[in-house]
């Protein structure tokens, strides 16, 4: 489907007009930037309390808000902003900008200090967690019915499904509910499977085309299909194994949504993704996904890995890396840049890279506190050479002097 550009001409930033600032001209914009910086001092907190350097202030575990905020602090900024900005190439209709994009960065922001500093009640952070999904996903919802865009409705019913796993995560914690809340995080990050398999299905065999320069992009459309159904499968069983004690075994399932991914990457694999770190960077990342689905979904079948360490495997190198490399290409294009990142950038790749492997599979062999110590280094290392390189390109003026 051809991308409608809707880039108007920029008007002269005033400085308390939100409206006329660049950092607000579209959603990629503060989000991709605060969830880089998140991401870089909610590893440096957790990486600290878990090596004994600084003392835990709250009540609620630690290994508990590291993973909220992981998943519905970092993972669900980028999701939404990518998402604003991918709909409005898509539908032709402008998303959320100016006083409105600032708002929803606040409450975003807000959310971060208030679960961050509050060890009472729970409640203001799920006001501001509730508020920041139906602000993103009403508005983008809204989007998609004005264009007709039937084809991505799907996304709305997903992040419905997040935002809702996102709620009863932090009311299993009010209610001291723990067990649950790691089912529920877990499901989170199944979510998030099903999230990254769509999109990635649309965007790294039209980037693979591109940045290779080939004659047409490989479809897999029943693939494409039957990956999504079993995908949902996968998760309901989950849902229904953990949540309302069924007998059925999900690993079935998860290992054929797996192995499926694995079809999937050995259509869409060619030797040139390894010459540009932006297509290598998102093939890599598919593939842990795929392995770290397989890991995960095989400990129900007694295979031989331990299962957090295989959704490790997703957290850090499909969610992390995808992330790192689909920020890098969105905050480049959307810029009027050309699309060729800083070299710095390639060791950023291969730094969460390693980290993804440090994390899911040296715990097999080594002291798995120093494992994690290892990674949790070497993800801040490569979310640190992101903020840096793309501070100025995401606070700055399109280089064509458009908005956007």
């Amino acid at each position: 489907m051809s991308l409608i550009q809707l880039e108007q001409p920029l008007p002269s930033v005033h400085p308390l007009k939100p409206s006329t600032w660049p950092f607000l001209m579209l959603g990629f914009r503060p989000m991709f930037l605060l969830a880089g910086i998140w991401a870089v001092l909610s590893m440096l907190i957790w990486t600290l309390v878990l090596s004994g350097l600084m003392p835990w202030h709250l009540s609620i575990a630690p290994t508990l808000w590291h993973a909220h905020e992981m998943l519905f602090g970092f993972a669900s900024a980028v999701a939404i902003g990518f998402l604003l900005t991918a709909s409005q190439n898509w539908t032709g209709i402008p998303t959320l900008s100016g006083n409105w994009l600032l708002f929803l960065t606040l409450v975003w922001f807000c959310a971060r200090l208030v679960f961050l500093f509050n060890d009472t009640s729970l409640i203001f952070l799920a006001l501001l967690q509730a508020t920041f999904w139906l602000l993103a996903i009403c508005h983008f919802a809204n989007i998609l019915l004005k264009a007709k865009s039937k084809n991505n409705y799907q996304f709305v019913i997903i992040l419905c499904a997040m935002a809702s796993f996102n709620i009863v995560f932090i009311w299993l914690l009010e209610t001291n509910s723990y067990e649950l809340v790691q089912v529920f995080s877990h499901l989170a990050i199944l979510g998030f499977t099903l999230l990254i398999s769509v999109i990635a299905g649309r965007v790294v065999p039209f980037f693979i085309a591109r940045g290779l320069s080939l004659a047409e992009q490989v479809k897999t459309p029943r693939l494409d299909k039957l990956l999504f159904w079993s995908a949902v499968v996968g998760i309901s069983g989950f849902f229904s194994h953990h949540v309302l004690s069924s007998q059925l075994n999900p690993g079935y399932v998860l290992v054929f949504t797996a192995i499926l991914h694995l079809v999937r990457c050995v259509y869409w694999f060619t030797s040139g993704v390894f010459t540009r770190p932006l297509l290598w960077s998102l093939f890599i990342a598919y593939v842990f996904m795929a392995l770290g689905l397989l890991g995960f979904g095989g400990s129900y079948l007694n295979f031989p890995w331990y299962g957090k360490d295989a959704l490790h495997l997703i957290t850090i190198g499909a969610m992390g890396l995808m992330i790192l490399s689909i920020m890098a290409r969105v905050s480049l294009g959307h810029t009027a840049r050309p699309l060729t990142p800083h070299p710095l950038m390639s060791i950023a790749f291969g730094l969460c890279a390693l980290s993804a492997v440090t994390r899911s599979v040296l715990p097999i062999f080594i002291n798995p506190h120093h494992s994690w110590l290892a990674s949790a280094l070497l993800w801040i290392a490569a979310f640190v050479i992101f903020v840096a390189v793309y501070t100025p390109i995401l606070m700055k003026k399109r280089l064509d002097g458009r908005r956007g």
